[in-house]
């Protein structure tokens, strides 16, 4: 119990803070403006299930995938940046506002949106991919990991409540304060996906230096 309180609550912040809900709930807002409450409802439980998924699998599978397929984290990073710099961008000229579709295109769109980006690098990006199989590496015991699963579990559930709740905020703050705040989180998610981009190829850019630098003789 000694070890478990304190590794859920590492789990718990951690997690809380990558997955940011609070600061996904604008882009929800912005990308859904249009969209009847059913359909907000529909976007939402969709991406809190896929992101949990996701990152369960690559929680417990992360290292293996990776190998697998070539792939690094820095190089996931890089990915997720450009993605979250076109987003940022597309709110920053108000592409996302008030979208209008027709009737069988609303299901089609919400389904991508749910997918990428709310899910994929939001929600469910690779700081969190990164968290989770480090920690999972950490997690000795069944104990330790069981009690991830279900901080992670939790989490979701809260993310999708915020998320839910948010939807509200549409009728108070009105089309003005709507697009105001959809430039003002564009701007903000632009340097967050050069922070991200950075924070990918900065390694790589290190160990090519490093690799090019002769080493000096003893």
């Amino acid at each position: 119990m000694d070890t478990i309180v304190p590794f859920a609550l590492l789990c718990f912040t951690s997690f809380f803070t990558l997955t940011n809900p609070l600061g996904t709930m604008p882009v929800f807002l912005t990308m859904t403006n249009g969209l009847d409450e059913k359909e907000r409802r529909h976007i939402v439980k969709r991406a809190t299930v896929i992101s949990f998924i996701i990152l369960i699998c690559f929680t417990f599978c992360g290292q293996f995938l990776f190998k697998f397929f070539g792939i690094s984290t820095n190089g996931f990073r890089i990915a997720a940046g450009i993605i979250i710099l076109k987003i940022g961008y597309d709110m920053l000229q108000a592409r996302y506002t008030n979208t209008k579709l027709k009737d069988e295109e609303i299901k089609t769109y919400a389904d991508d949106i749910s997918i990428t980006p709310l899910s994929i690098p939001m929600l469910c990006g690779p700081g969190a991919i990164a968290n989770g199989i480090i920690l999972m590496d950490d997690a000795r015991t069944w104990q330790l990991k069981l009690t991830m699963v279900a901080v992670i579990a939790i989490v979701y559930i809260l993310t999708y409540i915020i998320l839910r709740l948010s939807t509200r905020l549409v009728k108070v703050i009105g089309e003005t304060g709507n697009n105001v705040m959809m430039r003002l989180m564009g701007l903000i998610l632009m340097v967050i996906a050069v922070e991200c981009f950075v924070g990918g190829i900065k390694p790589i850019l290190t160990d090519i230096i490093q690799t090019s630098i002769p080493l000096p003789f003893k």
